[in-house]
């Protein structure tokens, strides 16, 4: 599973994790009954086209609902009833040609899902010295989209439009591919179970999330957990297991030395009972995730003096490195908020690595940014790197912690955050370059943003975001929007 994973983040597909992924989608296409007698053969055209789009829609992934060609207001009540589905995540209404708003609004009034009208004509111009009317009507779709647009408008029905055409257009047909993919990834959010193990890191108030408001705002489902809940885990992790997740361990990374030149003074050997204990704590939250069947975790916990807590805590990072590669995104801290971005990020097949802001650079104009906590492997530039550390800064105990960098390239970060209006979504788009980086047992890339690091650091924080983003490969902006638009969510993009 995570080799495929991280096969499907390199193509930039996602992941196939059913049921989330099978995005519903309804369609149903619009015309006008008194058409059909003045101009035989003309609703047949329209439903072979819609055929098309149905057939497009399936290629793309999505369960497709039909509720056929709606050409009255009674059809459009019935169109209803099949829209209404609650296993629907998005509806799309195909304009054939003109239809009077009054027969489009019923369709979709009262599903509470938001609309993707297609403007998609079917050639890129008439043949005008020989176009009749039943030819034009044909490709009328333009017509009445305003009109459909209005009414949405007025009656709070959240829509969106896709002009283009019907065939051999990239562009709208990319569009739509974006509004599926982020229908897909809106789905994950809403049926998501995530697991919040122990307490934010104390005084970061960033940190301190709205439970009620995640769960009424997304529909994601909290799992509150307890150490005990990993204890019970640990304790029921046989040998074989163990065995096996250390042969994957060191399939999926390299050791560092912790005597190689420029070493930090903090860097330690890895010795075998470590490496035994950080497995047998990831083969406990594999058993975590499955035993409370979450999509992702989020966790922190202090322990104290060298306790069981402080031991099993410390153990955390590889394990949740690896459950993040499969698509179970880890974040530290309790960081609830970034760890939902990382989900996001993922189901959108652009990875969502666990990530903060480290320093500028003025002299080459970036931003160096990485986390001590679990990456997403699957987006790692080369194989990532363990290195033992003798102490976690800033935290109690000591452990083995993950060094990479995210690939070269396109990478976008997103960040959820809670301001006094409620959550807000805070994009940027830049590219990771290469260079340097610290060999600290952190995750740590350098990415470039469109404004310098002065500007952009005052305009990120201008949008009151958390101190954590989920680093995405690939610029995100196109989905996102429209991912923010069927969420309901403000979107600020910097």
């Amino acid at each position: 599973m995570p080799q495929e994973h991280r096969e499907q983040q390199e193509r930039g597909e996602q992941q196939d994790t059913a049921p989330e992924s099978a995005v519903g989608v309804g369609v149903f296409g619009i015309g006008l009954e008194a058409y059909w007698a003045q101009f035989p053969g003309l609703r047949e055209r329209l439903e072979g086209w819609q055929a098309h789009v149905e057939q497009r829609l399936g290629a793309l992934g999505a369960r497709v609902v039909s509720a056929g060609l709606v050409d009255t207001a009674p059809r459009a009540r019935a169109a209803a009833a099949i829209l209404g589905d609650p296993g629907l995540d998005l509806l799309v209404c195909y304009v054939g040609t003109y239809a009077t708003s009054s027969q489009v609004l019923p369709a979709v009034q009262f599903a509470a899902k938001p609309v993707v009208i297609l403007n998609l004509q079917p050639a890129a111009a008439l043949d005008y010295a020989h176009c009749d009317t039943a030819e034009w009507l044909a490709h009328c779709c333009a017509c009445c989209v305003p009109e459909i647009a209005n009414a949405f408008a007025r009656a709070r029905v959240r829509f969106n439009v896709v002009t283009g055409m019907l065939f051999d257009d990239a562009i709208a047909w990319g569009e739509i591919a974006d509004w599926v993919a982020a229908a897909r990834a809106a789905r994950a959010l809403r049926r998501a179970r995530i697991g919040y193990l122990g307490h934010p890191y104390p005084g970061m108030l960033d940190m301190y999330t709205d439970f009620t408001e995640v769960s009424a705002r997304l529909g994601t489902h909290l799992e509150i957990l307890e150490m005990d809940d990993l204890h019970r885990a640990v304790a029921r992790v046989g040998e074989p297991e163990v065995a096996a997740k250390q042969a994957e361990i060191r399939a999926r990374f390299t050791l560092a030395r912790s005597d190689g030149p420029g070493a930090d003074p903090i860097a330690r050997p890895i010795p075998p009972e470590t490496m035994a204990w950080t497995a047998r704590v990831a083969c406990a939250l594999d058993r975590l995730v499955a035993e409370h069947d979450l999509q992702g975790l989020t966790y922190y916990y202090r322990g104290l003096d060298g306790n069981e807590n402080e031991r099993l805590w410390s153990a955390l990072i590889v394990g949740n490195t690896l459950l993040t590669a499969r698509g179970v995104p880890a974040a530290g801290e309790a960081d609830l908020k970034t760890c939902l971005a990382m989900l996001l990020c993922d189901r959108l097949g652009a990875g969502g690595s666990f990530t903060e802001f480290y320093a500028m650079d003025f002299r080459e104009s970036f931003v160096l940014m990485g986390h001590d906590g679990p990456g997403h492997i699957a987006i790692a530039a080369e194989p990532p790197v363990l290195r033992g550390l003798g102490v976690y800064h800033g935290k109690r105990g000591a452990g083995v912690a993950v060094e990479f960098r995210v690939r070269i390239g396109p990478v976008s970060i997103l960040g959820l955050t809670q301001t006094e209006a409620g959550l807000k979504l805070v994009l940027a788009e830049g590219e990771a370059i290469p260079g340097p980086t610290l060999a600290i047992g952190n995750t740590n890339s350098r990415l470039r943003f469109a404004l310098p690091p002065r500007e952009f650091l005052t305009r990120w924080c201008e949008q009151a975001p958390t101190h954590h983003v989920a680093l995405a490969i690939g610029h995100q902006r196109a989905r996102v929007e429209k991912l923010a638009r069927i969420l309901g969510l403000d979107l600020a993009v910097v």
